[in-house]
């Protein structure tokens, strides 16, 4: 039995109304409810995911002085290599127990945002790894895509609403390993407790044990999904730009039994931003005397400056 909804884009990607209204439906529901979803039928077929998976394996096992080759110093870590427990979580100093790398936009037709962008990284030892990580960018960024529509028509507003926001965004694709434990951490865990920035995040790799989700009660749960399945949640924008009709669940990846600390696990998720003029200004039809206006205005790109400060990425 899982923790979290299950839901299936072929539904609002069939001709049937009834349909794609039931999709609506439902992961709007659970956005409200609890945040997370597990998603059926998204574009990432299992011949890219394993061939992912195998680059992403090859990567992190490169010795540490090649992998340090793609820290690029003074960009936050937007792109490429992130070394262990150098990201810690807002108000935490410990440094998670995790290293990770970082594909970004594959800008089109607009020369000017792409300057302002860093460069994608290209790792020379692997020429595989940077065209898979590019095919599997533009797969969960149409996933996203179409998910956002869903959202868009269960807030009551165009279908295409996001999707001007959301073309050439700044979003990201983010491949974790987090390694064997080989001593008793002192406070750190994987990924401590928190929301994500984005406007909704696509997580490849939620397949095991690890992954908890904070429901209403202050409980944690597990959230686990099945093997052709993503997990998505809503992160602090959409939240914020919903006036938290939608919510960004606190969410951490807690550390293994001590059985299983010689274990390695992988997880990649995919942070949906948007470019960073659009406003997060609480939408007027999320709004009412029973819900009043909970945040000021603020554009995406001045929102994620101030996340990745709390966060001890820039200074």
């Amino acid at each position: 039995m899982q923790n979290i909804p299950s839901v299936n884009l072929r539904d609002f990607l069939s001709d049937d109304p009834v349909r794609k209204q039931k999709f609506v439906n439902e992961i709007g529901q659970a956005y409200e409810e609890i945040g997370f979803v597990a998603l059926k039928g998204h574009f990432l077929d299992d011949q890219l995911v394993e061939n992912l998976y195998t680059e992403v394996r090859n990567f992190f096992n490169l010795p540490l002085e090649t992998k340090k080759k793609y820290e690029i110093p003074g960009i936050g870590g937007q792109r490429g290599y992130v070394s262990f427990g150098k990201e810690h979580a807002k108000g935490r100093s410990e440094g998670d127990l995790k290293e990770f790398f970082h594909f970004g936009q594959y800008v089109e037709d607009n020369p000017e945002l792409e300057k302002s962008y860093p460069a994608n990284v290209t790792v020379e030892e692997l020429p595989q790894f940077n065209p898979i990580g590019k095919e599997t960018y533009q797969m969960l960024e149409k996933t996203g895509v179409y998910v956002l529509r869903a959202l868009a028509i269960y807030l009551g507003l165009d279908e295409f609403y996001f999707d001007k926001f959301v073309k050439n965004g700044n979003s990201i694709l983010r491949p974790i390993h987090y390694p064997p434990i080989t001593d008793e951490p002192k406070n750190a865990v994987r990924a401590a407790a928190h929301g994500d920035i984005n406007l909704i995040t696509l997580l490849m790799g939620a397949q095991g044990k690890g992954l908890q989700v904070q429901n209403h009660k202050g409980e944690w749960i597990d959230a686990i999904a099945a093997e052709d399945e993503l997990v998505i949640n809503v992160g602090d924008m959409l939240s914020r730009h919903s006036n938290n009709r939608l919510k960004s669940t606190i969410h951490q990846v807690v550390n293994p039994p001590r059985e299983l600390w010689s274990t390695s696990r992988y997880s990649i998720p995919f942070f949906m931003h948007p470019i960073s003029e659009m406003p997060l200004n609480c939408l007027d039809n999320c709004i009412d005397e029973a819900n009043p206006k909970k945040f000021e205005d603020i554009t995406a790109g001045e929102f994620l400056h101030q996340r990745l400060v709390e966060l001890g990425l820039i200074k």
